[in-house]
């Protein structure tokens, strides 16, 4: 009867402490997994600080464009530099050629109808001095040897009156289809409001340049002081540290105990 008794009791002890192992080994994933996405939850989201990033307003006529006089505000959120600029529909087709845009129904042609000069579009959005922001936009070409449309398609990139970036999409060769390439580049904000503006360096026989899909998001601040989210990351990175390191002697004497 003892012998039988002692093995009755035994047998709680033993799952007890296979419980405690079996603890030991999924705690801390839970704990590390729990600070991971309390650390997503707590970054800032990277709102297009750009209006009307792809050019969807105004509508033009469904396989057709649109041409907007220098000075106009007529497109959404931007302004027109230079003597012309133009939003041409994705199903517009010309000599055979078809221009679809990159994204949404539309795009913009820097070189406007038939003007082909140094003109383009701008657009002042707000923004904190000493951060840095985060610039990404699409080229559209198309390789037209002999023809209006040239073969590559050149866009300056000006932040404030200055250049910040020269892109060159020379891609589409032997395709009947416009070719869009994505360009990215940053800049550090000076004030509280800084002026983004995109003008056609095509010559004058090339009668295309595309424009589409602009996105504009705050980055990392440049100044010395954490922002919020690195700070909370900061802390439950510690508190995790903390809790992983005297976790055993606690469980050591837990078990001890039962």
């Amino acid at each position: 009867m003892r012998k039988q008794e002692a093995a009755i009791f035994e047998r709680p002890a033993t799952i007890r402490r296979g419980s405690l192992s079996v603890a030991r080994s999924i705690l801390p994933w839970k704990v590390v997994l729990g600070v991971v996405i309390l650390s997503f939850l707590a970054l800032p989201a990277r709102a297009n600080l750009i209006t009307n990033g792809s050019f969807e307003t105004p509508l033009v006529p469904a396989g057709g464009f649109t041409n907007f006089a220098s000075g106009s505000t007529l497109i959404t959120g931007w302004t027109v530099v230079g003597p012309q600029a133009s939003i041409v529909s994705t199903s517009y087709v010309s000599f055979g050629l078809k221009f679809p845009a990159e994204d949404g129904k539309q795009w913009l042609d820097l070189t406007g109808d038939a003007s082909n000069k140094v003109e383009g579009v701008e657009q002042t959005i707000a923004t904190t001095p000493g951060a840095i922001y985060d610039l990404s936009y699409f080229v559209g070409n198309q390789v037209n040897p002999g023809g209006p449309y040239g073969t590559t398609s050149t866009v300056d990139v000006l932040v404030n009156g200055k250049v910040i970036q020269k892109a060159t999409n020379s891609m589409g060769a032997g395709g009947t289809s416009q070719v869009w390439e994505q360009f990215s580049a940053s800049f550090v904000a000076a004030s509280s409001s800084t002026t983004i503006e995109f003008l056609n360096e095509d010559p004058p026989t090339d009668n295309t340049n595309g424009l589409d899909n602009i996105v504009v998001t705050q980055g990392t601040t440049s100044s010395t002081v954490p922002e919020p989210s690195t700070f909370i990351m900061f802390v439950l990175a510690v508190c995790a540290f903390g809790f992983l390191k005297y976790r055993k002697p606690i469980l050591q004497r837990l078990s001890e105990s039962l």
